[in-house]
């Protein structure tokens, strides 16, 4: 007998939750290591205004490495229950010389200007949720990414459009960043719901990382393959798969279980 077609995605997509709980049980709580080990899980307030967003204090002082050129990616979960399956990332940066960092992350409720600069503190809480750094860089050679990093931003072909699921959202943009500059090395978790959206007319191309390869429909289906990511497995925007680079199984809910992937380089010593 075949399916309505609706009926057979929310199957599929039942099929998919339940093999991410019999992987790993519940979801992590709040044990994470906002450094780069296990994910945080989601934080509960009664209400996204009175959640807290100050500084989780990870950030390097501006001031005090004020002659270093320093970017950082973040990602935190998302608040209430979305939470338990999908992140928010940003990037922040400083050239050398400066003593403040820049932040862009993508906010959907600031549409049709989505792209926002300095929206919140460099390194705050996501509406309460601790953020988990992922990649950082610093040193001489960070000032010429940089530029790229800023070229990138500006070339995001979506920045007066906001999709929750499938995207383009705040993880579509990361993944656009990460795809404009691979020596970035950002390999963002299969918790960033969105990163894998693609417009039907660009359904293959360079993975998010920038490392390897993708085929992808507007997100929903698709594979990932590259040094970065391993190999990955899309299905209605939930993330399987396997990381050889830093071994680890990556998985819905939890983001992987194994070694962390978070990674500092220093450039140009």
């Amino acid at each position: 007998m075949r399916l309505p077609r609706h009926r057979g995605l929310a199957i599929a997509l039942l099929v998919a939750l339940v093999i991410s709980a019999c992987a790993g049980g519940a979801p992590p709580g709040r044990t994470g290591d906002a450094s780069g080990g296990q994910e945080a899980g989601p934080q509960t307030y009664k209400n996204w205004w009175s959640a807290p967003r100050h500084s989780a204090g990870i950030a390097p002082d501006p001031l005090q490495h004020q002659e270093v050129a320093i970017v950082q990616v973040y990602a935190a979960r998302t608040f209430g229950w979305r939470g338990r399956f999908a992140v928010h990332p940003w990037i922040i940066y400083k050239r050398s010389g400066e003593a403040a960092y820049t932040r862009y992350d993508v906010v959907g409720w600031r549409a049709p200007d989505v792209v926002q600069r300095n929206y919140a503190v460099p390194d705050g809480l996501w509406y309460g949720a601790t953020p988990q750094l992922l990649v950082e860089h610093r040193g001489p050679a960070v000032d010429a990414m940089i530029g790229r990093i800023e070229a990138a931003i500006a070339s995001y072909p979506f920045a007066d459009r906001y999709r929750s699921y499938p995207g383009p959202n705040s993880n579509t943009f990361l993944a656009h960043i990460g795809r404009e500059v691979p020596e970035l090395r950002l390999d963002l978790p299969a918790t960033a719901i969105g990163k894998d959206y693609r417009a039907l007319g660009d359904m293959v191309g360079r993975s998010a990382t920038g490392s390897g390869v993708q085929v992808s429909v507007l997100g929903l289906l698709g594979v990932s393959v590259g040094s970065e990511e391993g190999l990955e497995f899309n299905l209605l925007g939930l993330n399987f798969g396997v990381d050889l680079n830093r071994p680890a199984v990556r998985l819905p809910l939890w983001g992987r279980l194994g070694s962390s992937d978070a990674a500092q380089y220093v450039e140009g010593e």
